[in-house]
């Protein structure tokens, strides 16, 4: 049985294959309107979450199927002490493929180990967020016209922020990409992900502290927030959490092509005032979420012979 832990789970071919799908639905929404008629996803999400809940469910809903909801941890079994791998036998009981998001890593993989059916990763701690990045990536292929050649800035929390760990370990895969790392001394890249996906596969980085002096060879800016759930303490997170805004006098110096990209949600990373950027992306990287994650839906039940 499949499931879906870490975007290195899937080929640069399948990527693709996904994208081509998830473009083909939004050419042709009613063509997948049935797709999934009388099959079950069930979304256990032990840690908050409002856009990725919502998006699985919103996309097995728009494939003509089924959502079973947990939305968190305190209304599950986990609050009895259950453990991951009992609930991911029951919850295989019940539903034909799993959407999970826990606050540890590796809670994903143990789930998928013990299931019965696909498990998707929806996000495990620091770790990994490998639907994000299929949204980043369909994001990136419409705004960009491909993945290679790119410079890509990555601002913010690069030390805790999963949807960062992963995009790196995707497009590093491709062909003239660089990376600029732009964060506090605290809240720098890990070493692993540079020694086993930056340098073990040659691609090309920087870091620096300076996002204004960064932007102006950017293709694309990828914004994050410095995230409070990860703090150990609340002193260190309020001496962080401001340490980079993206304004408009910024973007005076950036290229009028850049991609200005955030997994959201927002704290005041970005201003408001620049939502009204043609530059600014990250409101369709939600909508391409749902369609990216129909197209996952789609090939894992497919896979299972369980979808029409």
């Amino acid at each position: 049985m499949r499931s879906i832990i870490d975007i290195q789970d899937l080929t640069i071919e399948e990527i693709q294959a996904l994208i081509m799908t998830a473009c083909d639905i939004i050419r042709d929404p009613n063509k997948y309107s049935s797709a999934c008629r009388g099959k079950k996803l069930a979304t256990l999400f032990f840690e908050p979450s409002t856009r990725t809940r919502l998006s699985f469910e919103a996309a097995m809903y728009e494939l003509g199927g089924y959502v079973l909801s947990v939305s968190s941890g305190s209304s599950s079994s986990a609050a009895k002490g259950e453990s991951v791998a009992d609930t991911a036998r029951v919850i295989s009981c019940y539903a034909d493929i799993i959407a999970m998001r826990h606050p540890k890593e590796g809670a994903a993989y143990v789930a998928a180990q013990n299931a019965t059916v696909p498990i998707i990763n929806a996000g495990d701690g620091g770790h990994s967020h490998p639907t994000q990045t299929l949204a980043d990536l369909l994001t990136i292929h419409l705004e960009k016209g491909g993945f290679g050649d790119l410079t890509v800035g990555l601002c913010g929390d690069l030390k805790f922020g999963r949807t960062v760990h992963s995009l790196i370990k995707a497009m590093s895969r491709y062909p003239g990409v660089k990376f600029v790392l732009i964060s506090p001394e605290e809240l720098k890249l890990p070493s692993y992900i540079k020694k086993d996906v930056l340098k073990k596969n040659d691609v090309p980085y920087e870091q620096t502290t300076d996002l204004a002096e960064a932007i102006p060879q950017l293709d694309i800016l990828y914004m994050t927030r410095v995230q409070k759930e990860r703090f150990f303490n609340e002193e260190d997170y309020l001496r962080l959490k401001d340490s980079y805004i993206l304004d408009p006098k910024k973007l005076e110096a950036a290229k009028k092509d850049l991609c200005i990209m955030h997994p959201l949600p927002r704290v005041n990373e970005i201003s408001v005032a620049v939502d009204r950027d043609p530059r600014a992306c990250y409101f369709k990287q939600v909508l391409y979420g749902k369609y990216i994650r129909m197209a996952l839906i789609l090939m894992l039940l497919e896979e299972a012979g369980a979808c029409v």
